[in-house]
C-alpha cells in the first residue's frame, strides 16, 4: 500500500486511539447495526459539515488523489471484525451507472475493532485521468455479524458541466382498456439528472391527454438508461393520436420524443368486415345473374328450335333424290 495510506493506517489504529471508551450516541445520519456502526470520520477533508457526516463528498480533477477516513465505532463488549471493500452501486444511484468505487484504495479490507472503540480506516481515492467532469457516485461497503452497511461516496469530478437527454423507443401499445405508453431516457450529459416529464397526446379532433411536467422517480447517472412506462387509462377508443413526450432536467437538458397510436374497437372492425364480406356476396351474385341474363335466348327462337331440329332429322332419314316428282 502507499506509505501515505500506511503511516495514516498506523496511526487510525494507534492502541491509544483504539482503547479510546465510546460516550457519543449514535446520529440519525450513522448507519447504524445494534452494536456497530460505520460512517465517514468527522472533520473530513471536505463535506456538508464538520461533524458527522451522511456520505463522504470529494472532488478533484482528473489525475488527481483524494483522501479521506472511513470510522468504525463498535459499541459493545466483544471486539468486532468486519470487511471492507469498495463499490462502484450506491443506494441513490441506477445499477447501469459508471461509478468511482474502483477508483478506491483502502488501506486494509479486514479491520478488528476492540469493544466500546473507534477504528480509522484511510483510503485514497485515485481519479483516471480520462475521467469525464460530472458526478460520478461510488461507496464502501462493511460487513460484520451479518448485516451490511453501504456508506456512499459522491465524487465530482472538475470540469465543464453538461447536461443532456434523450427520449428514445417511444412506442404506444393497448393495455386493458386503456394503453401503456413505453419509453427510455438516456443521460447523454456528464452529471446526474433528476427527469421531470410532460406528456400530450392529439387526436383527429384535438388535444385527448394532457399531463403537465412532474418529477419521475428516477435518477440518471452520466451513460446511463433507464426503460419507464407511462399509464393511460383512459386513452380513446376510436381514434387516431400522436403522443408526445417532454423531458427536462436542471442544467438545460431538454427532450421530446413521439409515437403515432391507432385505437380501434374490435366490434367496430368485425361489424366493417361483415358488411364487406356482404357487399362482396352480393356484388358476385348480380354478377352472375347479369352474365346468364346476357347469353338467355329470345321467347320466339326459343319456339323454333325445336322445328328447325326436327326438319334437319327428317332430312337426313330420306334417301337423296326421292320424292313425289321422281320417276319410276
Amino acid at each position: 500500500m502507499p506509505s501515505r495510506i500506511r503511516a495514516a493506517w498506523t496511526v487510525a489504529a494507534a492502541p491509544a486511539v483504539a482503547a479510546a471508551l465510546l460516550t457519543a450516541p449514535a446520529t440519525a445520519a450513522t448507519a447504524a447495526g445494534p452494536d456497530w456502526s460505520a460512517r465517514p470520520a468527522a472533520g473530513g477533508t471536505a463535506g456538508p459539515g464538520a461533524g458527522d457526516r451522511p456520505y463522504f463528498y470529494l472532488e478533484g480533477g482528473p489525475g488527481s488523489a483524494l483522501q479521506d477516513r472511513l470510522s468504525i465505532v463498535n459499541r459493545g463488549k466483544r471486539p468486532r471484525t468486519v470487511q471492507l471493500s469498495p463499490s462502484s452501486i450506491t443506494p441513490d444511484a441506477p445499477s447501469t451507472a459508471r461509478g468511482s468505487g474502483a477508483w478506491i484504495s483502502l488501506a486494509a479490507k479486514r479491520v478488528t475493532v476492540p469493544a466500546r472503540t473507534r477504528a480509522d480506516v484511510p483510503f485514497t481515492l485515485t481519479v483516471p485521468a480520462e475521467t469525464p467532469p460530472g458526478d460520478h457516485p461510488g461507496a464502501i461497503v462493511v460487513t460484520g455479524g451479518g448485516r451490511e452497511i453501504r456508506v456512499p461516496v459522491h465524487l465530482r469530478v472538475n470540469g465543464r458541466a453538461l447536461a443532456a437527454i434523450s427520449v428514445e423507443d417511444v412506442k404506444v401499445v393497448k393495455a386493458g382498456g386503456g394503453a401503456a405508453i413505453h419509453y427510455a431516457l438516456v443521460n447523454r450529459g456528464n452529471t446526474v439528472l433528476t427527469p421531470r416529464l410532460a406528456v400530450r397526446a392529439d387526436g383527429l379532433f384535438g388535444e385527448v391527454l394532457r399531463r403537465d411536467a412532474r418529477t419521475l422517480p428516477v435518477e440518471l447517472a452520466p451513460g446511463s438508461r433507464a426503460r419507464l412506462t407511462e399509464k393511460w387509462p383512459d386513452a380513446p377508443a376510436l381514434d387516431s393520436v400522436d403522443v408526445t413526450l417532454t423531458v427536462t432536467a436542471a442544467g438545460g437538458a431538454h427532450a421530446a420524443g413521439s409515437a403515432g397510436y391507432t385505437a380501434v374497437p374490435w366490434g367496430v372492425l368485425a361489424g366493417a368486415a361483415a358488411l364487406a364480406l356482404g357487399a362482396v356476396a352480393g356484388g358476385g351474385a348480380w354478377l352472375l345473374r347479369w352474365r346468364r341474363g346476357r347469353h338467355r335466348p329470345a321467347d320466339g327462337d326459343a319456339l323454333a328450335e325445336p322445328a328447325r331440329e326436327a326438319r334437319e332429322a327428317r332430312e337426313a332419314r330420306e334417301p337423296a333424290g326421292s320424292g313425289s316428282g321422281a320417276r319410276q
